[in-house]
């Protein structure tokens, strides 16, 4: 039975805002000030919502508007803490803060391995594949004081291993460059053939993608902040997640995996996708 990737998604709804307290952010081009981790965000409301979400962007918070929690906020919000906040049981506050991180990469990797798991090319390691799924999934269900105290780091690696199979596998046919963890910010890569490229912790911040041959590309953990992917043909990304994608800059001709949607600050137009 396929994994259900719903509850990969944010729903800040029932979420306690964590993102907004938990994690540190400093001034830059992503954020207009600095805060501290475990903080109230000074735009976060009595409601836990935030005062300035239709204007992040103008008010210069996009590095807001690209953060995904895949879920974990509300995991940790209605699940692992049983919808106490920190606000009315500031004791569980430091605990719960220290939760999301973890929890967020768990989720991470349970959305990599959930797409690795409806990959046809993949299909030799489709039993290892659910049973780290599996695996991951028990460490998301611990408790507050188990939880903090994952290894995530080691476990993290050993399914970025796996990963890193099932990325040669879907990528095989094509000999594709090998950009992993390669500093390609500002790049000239425009109209590139890049099919079945690796650009795993590619650092592609500001680089010309315009019209690049994109498909069946390894995205996972590629920086793709202000990248120019207007035209790019992304047709079978493996790893490619919708923040990403918030990122950069795209327009009507960039053609987007199936399951994307065109983020709302690229122009408008009619957006084609692969089927």
């Amino acid at each position: 039975m396929p994994f259900d990737r719903r509850n990969l998604l944010a729903d800040c709804s029932n979420c306690f805002a964590l993102c907004c307290v938990a994690l540190p952010f400093a001034a830059s081009a992503d954020f207009a000030v600095s805060k501290a981790a475990g903080e109230p965000c000074g735009n976060l409301a009595d409601d836990f919502r935030c005062g300035i979400h239709d204007s992040l962007r103008d008010r210069g918070f996009p590095g807001c508007t690209v953060f995904d929690c895949f879920g974990a906020g509300q995991k940790v919000s209605q699940q692992t803490f049983g919808g106490r906040d920190w606000r009315s049981a500031p004791g569980t506050a430091k605990q719960m803060f220290a939760a999301l991180p973890i929890m967020r990469q768990l989720h991470e990797l349970l959305w990599y391995l959930s797409e690795a798991l409806a990959l046809p090319k993949a299909k030799s390691l489709w039993s290892r594949l659910r049973a780290s799924l599996k695996e991951t999934e028990q460490l998301t269900e611990r408790g507050p004081d188990e939880l903090i105290e994952v290894n995530v780091g080691a476990h993290r690696e050993r399914i970025a291993e796996l990963l890193r199979e099932v990325s040669d596998l879907v990528r095989a046919e094509h000999h594709g460059a090998d950009h992993r963890g390669a500093d390609l910010m500002g790049a000239n890569l425009a109209g590139a053939d890049l099919r079945g490229a690796t650009f795993r912790g590619a650092y592609l911040i500001a680089a010309n993608l315009r019209g690049a041959d994109l498909r069946e590309a390894d995205m996972i953990g590629a920086d793709l902040r202000d990248a120019d992917l207007g035209g790019a043909d992304l047709t079978g990304a493996i790893f490619l997640t919708q923040s990403q994608l918030t990122a950069a800059r795209g327009d009507a001709a960039t053609v987007l995996p199936e399951g994307f949607h065109r983020p709302t600050h690229w122009p408008a137009g009619v957006v084609r996708v692969d089927t």
